[in-house]
């Protein structure tokens, strides 16, 4: 039985190292951009979706693309910034909502840049031709006219006449929060039909800094065919070797697509009764990198000589709150747009955590304290499981001198020790592997919790009480420089030189309450036990402050029901089995 509970005891501490190993982050590495490849064939009557091609000698970006452009407005509620005449791009979007860091006077969060700065990133309509149809068609050189600004109330139209007597219009508005919809229109003056293929992307020019943890999802992701599909950077440049550039590919109807920062998203949202074929693609030019999301309507629109037609789209450009993203989903009708969020393998347990701790917010005005309080609402979910466990342990401590009796008395004989310290352990109704059992039950709630306090958004600066301005980071103060008093950076040169107050005063808590639980029998599991609030100690200190405070609190809830549990194990006699 002690070796079972050994083992235990290094099972709980493996899984405990793994989890932290795939929590931290590792080192976001550049991968050198492969040679240029060929662009793959489209499906049959489907034409290539990286137009509109740039003219011959024409970068896509760079110095070629003038800074002063032609613009049109993007006055929204929540969002700012412009649209490019020059190629009829949604390239230049900061949020209103969002700063830099918790200072409220640094800059405002971008989500679009154009294709004149370092960082090009931006959304784009147009259209192909079908077969048989020569048409002339806008492109990244077009000059688009435009009129009004981007409100809720009053869009904007942008409009351009190939002078072959085809007009094109975009017509684009947004809503009060993050969502521009796009309506792609085309008027026919010509003689003839023309066959189009509207289609809408989303493009990233370079590859971004990621924040490189196992858990967290950045890169492209939709949910197409009813199914989340997640694609990092490194993934879409593999893929895409072996394909000629796409390396996700999926044609039906309904879902969504785009990127995905940690807290930001920019999707499209096709109509979702119109066939469309969505894909994810990298395509190198002039060494850079390019990341590209594109949607293509599988059949082609065909627009009589006379007459019109129009496809819609939304766009999403902004940050992944939860009760929006879920609004989307559920009044719009958007399939799964609430798991932009990386939810995690622990969805089931992380989404109802993220809105009991919001809840409790709203009542309460501060996340710290919503935490605590949900932390003593999960201790008294796991009252009687964790009570018959620390029962057993209390147990366990009283019988500490009958063992060592049996120890001293059977101490050449270990297979009659054992059947002695069994007898022991029936009669007394001790288990001694319950020691494992409340960290084990920890181990889902731990990584749940975590995923909330580091994903959402909703943590994202917000304070709790004295030097902790942000949950979602971890405690800025450290030991190593005397909390501020030398003028160094340990955590420079090793992340593991960073121990901040509220780490250590978790490390404290657990030492107290392992003074609470029996000592092991077995010297190495001992050992494994005494460094055990050591280990922690410095894991955690990497970890996000309001992670620390629900660990540090559900110790100090812990001790206490150890505390009560032993002083009424005391008044009971453990009897001494039967030789």
């Amino acid at each position: 039985m002690d070796q079972k509970r050994l083992f235990m005891a290094i099972a709980a501490s493996i899984a405990i190292l793994l989890m932290f190993q795939f929590m931290m982050p590792r080192a976001s590495r550049p991968v050198n951009a492969p040679p240029a490849t060929a662009q793959a064939p489209s499906p049959a009557g489907v034409p290539a979706v990286t137009p509109p091609v740039p003219a011959a000698g024409q970068a896509a970006a760079g110095p070629a693309v003038p800074k002063e452009v032609p613009r049109v407005t993007i006055a929204g509620p929540r969002v700012a910034g412009s649209i490019s005449l020059l190629g009829a791009r949604i390239d230049d979007v900061v949020l209103r909502s969002y700063h830099e860091t918790i200072d409220k006077s640094s800059p405002l969060v971008r989500v679009l840049e154009p294709l004149s700065e370092t960082q090009p990133y931006y959304i784009q309509f147009g259209w192909s031709a079908g077969p048989g149809t020569n048409i002339k068609l806008p492109d990244n050189d077009t000059l688009w006219s435009g009129s009004g600004e981007v409100t809720p109330d009053k869009p904007a139209l942008l409009t351009w006449d190939n002078g072959e007597g085809q007009t094109f219009e975009l017509v684009i508005a947004v809503d009060d929060n993050f969502m521009f919809s796009v309506q792609q229109r085309v008027r026919n003056a010509g003689q003839l039909p023309v066959s189009l293929y509207p289609w809408s992307r989303i493009r990233r020019d370079y590859t971004p800094p990621t924040l490189g943890y196992y858990i967290l999802h950045e890169g492209l992701l939709g949910v197409l065919g009813g199914t989340l599909k997640e694609q990092k950077y490194s993934a879409v440049k593999g893929g895409s070797e072996k394909t000629g550039g796409v390396s996700l590919e999926n044609s039906g109807t309904g879902g969504w697509a785009g990127i995905t920062d940690k807290y930001w998203l920019v999707a499209l949202v096709p109509d979702q009764d119109v066939p469309a074929t969505a894909a994810f693609r990298y395509i190198s030019e002039a060494g850079k990198d390019r990341y590209q999301v594109d949607f293509v309507t599988t059949t082609p629109q065909t627009v009589l000589a006379g007459g019109n037609e129009a496809v819609s789209i939304r766009a999403f450009a902004g940050a992944k709150e939860v009760h929006l993203l879920q609004h989307y989903e559920t009044q719009e009708k958007i399939p799964l747009f609430s798991y932009a969020v990386d939810w995690g393998w622990f969805w089931f347990l992380t989404k109802p955590f993220f809105y009991a701790i919001d809840w409790l917010y709203g009542l309460l005005g501060n996340f710290g304290v919503a935490i605590i309080v949900f932390t003593i609402f999960i201790k008294a979910v796991f009252f009687p499981l964790a009570n018959k466990s620390y029962r057993s342990m209390s147990k366990m401590k009283l019988l500490a001198p009958k063992m060592a009796v049996l120890k001293e008395q059977y101490k050449d004989d270990p297979a009659k020790l054992q059947q002695q310290m069994m007898a022991l352990y029936k009669v007394e109704k001790v288990n001694p592997a319950s020691g494992c059992l409340p960290m084990f039950i920890q181990i889902p709630v731990f990584f749940s919790l975590y995923k909330v306090i580091f994903t959402t958004i909703e943590m994202r600066h917000a304070p709790f009480f004295g030097w902790i301005h942000d949950l979602s980071v971890i405690d800025p103060t450290n030991v190593f420089n005397l909390f501020g008093l030398l003028p160094f950076n340990p955590a420079e040169i090793s992340s593991f030189l960073h121990l901040g107050v509220w780490p250590l005063i978790m490390g404290a808590t657990m030492f107290f309450q392992q003074k609470l639980n029996p000592p092991p029998p077995d010297p190495v599991q001992a050992k494994i036990f005494q460094w055990m609030p050591v280990m922690f100690t410095f894991m955690l200190a990497n970890f996000p402050a309001g992670l620390v405070i629900y660990w540090t609190t559900n110790n100090l809830l812990t001790i206490a029901q150890q505390w009560f549990i032993m002083r009424q194990t005391r008044l009971e006699k453990p009897r001494l089995a039967r030789t």
